[in-house]
């Protein structure tokens, strides 16, 4: 099947969905300085793997716009697969797409036969406090956010999320610089709708022991320290999940390590047969 984009009207807003490939269906959910373009480097093995692969830009990113509303993520994930007529499917998510997921497993278990959480958060756990190298960078970034200078900050957040704090400018491949850099600066303008998140209640952190699919975590090891603390919770927390450390990459690992991260997700759901 070749590519197809379509629009999913949602409550105050529409999704801009692109799939690819067939089989059985796998959702992704991009992160919060980012759009669906972020997975591009990850979509053909999965789909060269067998799957159909399912990924939107979340509500106020990328060509999905949104009035100024209340609003459920979970809800709006859910429009995109009931759209494409999927019962079931394997969720993917990193950063705050990883946070959507992981509340829409506990929302509603019957739509998800497998979870992967990449680079991502828990809803209600706050860990420990940053370092002290952490607490700088992000005092900055909030000096930036509060001047109003969306160059700056997107600067520094490819600093922080690409190429890691810590680690040498350019330590990533240029073009994830770019890419990431182009897809967050619209996402800083001071005029942006992006709408506002309903929380799911109770916060995900009191319930990580309800989940009964098979979860992979997925951290780098340059990430932030609040992003690897999340991890081990979640391997803690989940009965039988599994977490991976990529010793090499920071936050946007379905950029950095495409080939690996569908080499790890299909070893985790290929056992479980077909679903949809």
């Amino acid at each position: 099947m070749p590519t197809e984009a379509r629009s999913v009207a949602v409550p105050g807003g529409s999704l801009h969905v692109v799939v690819d490939g067939e089989g059985p269906p796998i959702l992704l959910v991009h992160a919060g300085i980012v759009d669906l373009r972020a997975w591009d480097a990850l979509v053909p093995h999965l789909v060269e793997a067998g799957y159909r692969v399912v990924r939107y830009d979340c509500r106020g990113f990328g060509q999905s716009p949104t009035e100024d509303i209340d609003y459920s993520n979970r809800g709006d994930l859910r429009a995109v697969l009931d759209d494409l007529g999927i019962g079931r499917a394997v969720l993917v998510g990193n950063s705050r797409g990883a946070m959507i997921a992981l509340d829409t497993v506990l929302e509603t278990p019957e739509r998800a036969v497998a979870f992967v959480w990449v680079g991502g958060g828990i809803g209600g756990y706050e860990g420990s406090d940053p370092t002290t190298e952490e607490l700088a960078i992000f005092e900055r970034a909030d000096e930036l956010e509060r001047a109003n200078d969306p160059d700056a900050m997107a600067d520094l957040e490819v600093q922080i999320w690409v190429d890691g704090i810590g680690q040498p400018a350019g330590r990533a491949p240029a073009w994830i610089r770019d890419a990431v850099r182009e897809m967050d600066l619209p996402l800083l303008q001071s005029d942006r709708v992006a709408g506002r998140p309903i929380q799911l209640e109770p916060v995900a952190n009191e319930r990580l022991g309800e989940i009964r699919i098979p979860v992979l975590v997925v951290v780098g090891a340059l990430d932030v320290s609040g992003t690897r603390e999340a991890a081990e919770r979640l391997e803690e927390g989940v009965p039988g999940a599994r977490r991976i450390v990529y010793a090499d990459v920071a936050h946007m690992v379905g950029m950095e390590a495409p080939e690996r991260l569908a080499a790890d997700i299909v070893a985790l759901v290929q056992p479980l047969g077909t679903w949809g």
